[in-house]
């Protein structure tokens, strides 16, 4: 596989580790998992933080918001298009408290294109967040 199929966005969060954004492979369109944070900022929308950098509290609303504007970005920048998606999975941290409100937001973005999607509760993410999406899209030849 060379270099060409790897795709990164310019406007989107930098990688937090040595992968790219997406990776183009045939005609689909595979992306590493996206949350919410912002380029070039340790800001993440929606989440405070205490002096030791332990979540104090967070907003899911705007973590679902700035991820799907990353996820967009990324898509977009690669080639493909919200509408090329196929595939989704979510990654929660507070299934319990958080879902509902995913959940109604998920629905806004997608009531279009309705991509296949797990939605899975996992202990914590590598960053102080609460939603990660790791997507496949397909993208022209």
């Amino acid at each position: 596989m060379n270099n060409e199929s790897i795709k990164n966005a310019n406007e989107a969060p930098e990688p937090v580790g040595l992968y790219p954004h997406a990776r183009k492979v045939g005609n689909l369109l595979f992306l590493s998992g996206v949350g919410p944070r912002q380029r070039g900022s340790k800001q993440i929308p929606g989440v405070t933080l205490d002096s030791e950098g332990n979540i104090k509290s967070y907003d899911i609303a705007a973590q679902c918001h700035s991820v799907f504007k990353n996820i967009r970005l990324i898509l977009e920048a690669a080639g493909s298009s919200w509408d090329q998606l196929v595939d989704v999975t979510v990654f929660l941290t507070n299934m319990k408290d958080d879902f509902k409100v995913y959940n109604e937001i998920y629905a806004e973005y997608f009531k279009d294109n309705q991509p296949c999607r797990t939605t899975v509760e996992i202990n914590n993410l590598p960053t102080p967040i609460a939603i990660e999406l790791k997507c496949v899209a397909t993208i022209d030849m």
